[in-house]
């Protein structure tokens, strides 16, 4: 596996996480931010074997992000890695990491608000999200729930 620029802060992220429940992560495009964050993360024991959702804005970016993830863990796209987009969904029973676009989380959201076995959601290039303030209102509704 190429280094990455991401690569360097993956520790200091790993950290914040651990400490707090949010973490903003800024780096240029091609830094590695969709393709190493989430498989960085997957085995942190603050996950708790639970699964990651990854906020995707396009369906295409969707599907891409999901097979080249599953790539770099030597996989098809609905072992550990998946995604849902609208009319389409590749996920199998041992998923970790689903790549979803807006619709398919707020659906989500709708219908389990607590997002049962999910331990981290990743808003992915949140600066072209149409509804990520929706979204993430929801999200934080479902921290408010659970406290």
């Amino acid at each position: 596996m190429n280094s990455l620029p991401i690569d360097e802060v993956l520790p200091a992220l790993r950290q914040a996480l651990q400490q707090r429940d949010e973490a903003v992560l800024e780096a240029p495009p091609g830094a590695g931010k969709t393709t190493r964050v989430p498989l960085a993360l997957l085995d942190e024991a603050w996950l708790g074997g639970q699964s990651i959702i990854m906020l995707e804005p396009r369906r295409l970016a969707a599907r891409a992000a999901a097979e080249r993830l599953a790539s770099e863990l030597g996989e098809r796209v609905g072992e550990t890695v998946g995604y849902r987009i609208r009319l389409e969904s590749k996920v199998g029973p041992n998923t970790r990491i689903e790549v979803v676009t807006e619709g398919i989380l707020a659906r989500r959201l709708q219908d389990d608000p607590a997002l049962e076995g999910v331990g981290l959601v990743i808003f992915d290039e949140f600066h072209e999200l149409l509804n990520a303030r929706k979204i993430l209102i929801l999200v934080k509704k479902r921290e408010l729930h659970h406290v």
